[in-house]
């Protein structure tokens, strides 16, 4: 029988060459199985819910939300901005988001809080981009009280494509970029303390897997499509946002949250095959709208008893950070996304990958500066 120390000196080679290298049967097919749920009784588990969801004072916060020119980023911006916060639109067509700010202040001329809306231009394919917007508002030295990582892209049956940095497109967008912006904004959001990342994720992640040594998905080891692109990167965000808040003291006061909007009839549709777009006509009932899918972003943007929540979740030292479902009811999110281990991998491969110095995160709490790789180039 081999010895405690003879075990523990061939661990590491065993355990690489055991590397889990996709889904399990099992895995996968209970992941379809939540999807499947979700969808056909997603209404009924929020059927609690009010449609526009009534939020608690917000005139005090200051909040960016990426992506809401369309779906559900533009509601949660036009919910909080007609609440009466701050809000920033983080958009990369900046035309759109002035045309919908005119808009809404038509619509709310009745209404006594004025709004306070402002465009900041970003690409999420561009890491120097995202550089420089974070670069520009913490130039400002104003408190940031909510970033809402909603901007992301499901380009359904298109061939793969990489960024200008190299990096497949849902992996950028929907991880990377939001991984970048959100330690690079962390002076400000602790100058807005307490404050909040809320991450809008997908109950697709529960099919998604991630391999840290082929984050592209271009070895060949897996096929890609724009599924498996897509639900890995959902995954790889769960995970790298379970790091950060580990990462991320009480003192801080930063509270890291993932959540999920629902099956939501969005701009995403546009790119589904005509089949799928069909289906999707045919199940109204099912499929929640762009504003009941914003609900569950706007309760963890703004529900009191969030930050309490979470850290709770991290005094306990739960696996994973504090994920909202489609009901604005705290959820458990895939198996996989329990794995620590390959989420601290995820964690050192994206700070890697997003030109971050592991020690990013702490000393930016210092107060120190941090350079990235990115942005150098005016």
């Amino acid at each position: 029988m081999a010895t405690t120390t003879s075990s523990s000196s061939n661990e590491a080679p065993e355990t690489k060459n055991k590397k889990k290298e996709c889904l399990g049967w099992i895995e996968w097919l209970r992941g379809w199985f939540y999807l499947i749920y979700e969808m056909l009784f997603q209404r009924i588990m929020a059927s609690h819910l009010h449609n526009p969801m009534p939020l608690p004072p917000v005139n005090d916060l200051t909040c960016i939300v990426t992506g809401s020119t369309s779906g559900i980023g533009l509601e949660i911006a036009r919910q909080l901005a007609q609440s009466g916060a701050h809000v920033v639109m983080a958009v990369r067509n900046t035309k759109a988001a002035q045309e919908l700010i005119q808009k809404w202040q038509i619509d709310s001329s009745g209404l006594s809080i004025p709004l306070n809306v402002e465009v900041m231009q970003v690409d999420l394919l561009s890491l120097d981009s995202v550089v420089r917007f974070a670069e520009a508002w913490n130039a400002r030295s104003a408190p940031l009280h909510v970033l809402i990582n909603n901007a992301g892209i499901f380009s359904i049956g298109e061939p793969q494509k990489f960024s200008k940095d190299g990096y497949e497109q849902h992996l950028q967008v929907n991880h990377l970029a939001p991984a970048l912006l959100s330690i690079l904004l962390l002076p400000s959001l602790i100058r807005g303390s307490p404050s909040r990342i809320v991450n809008v994720n997908s109950v697709m992640h529960h099919v998604g897997f991630v391999d840290t040594d082929d984050m592209n998905v271009t070895s060949g080891k897996r096929k890609f499509s724009s599924l498996v692109g897509y639900s890995s990167s959902k995954l790889a965000e769960i995970m790298f946002s379970s790091i950060l808040n580990k990462r991320l003291p009480a003192e801080s006061g930063i509270s890291v949250l993932c959540v999920s909007p629902g099956i939501v009839q969005t701009n995403v549709a546009r790119d589904l095959p005509k089949l799928v777009q069909a289906a999707y006509h045919l199940i109204p009932y099912f499929i929640f709208s762009a504003q009941e899918g914003a609900r569950s972003a706007l309760f963890a943007a703004t529900d009191p008893q969030v930050p309490e929540y979470c850290d709770m979740l991290k005094a306990d030292e739960w696996p994973v950070c504090a994920f909202i479902s489609q009901d604005c009811r705290p959820a458990n999110p895939s198996e996989e996304a329990h794995s620590v281990q390959t989420s601290y991998e995820v964690w050192e491969k994206t700070l890697e990958m997003i030109g971050l110095p592991s020690d990013a995160v702490e000393r930016l709490l210092d107060g120190e500066e941090v350079k990235c790789r990115y942005g150098q180039e005016q």
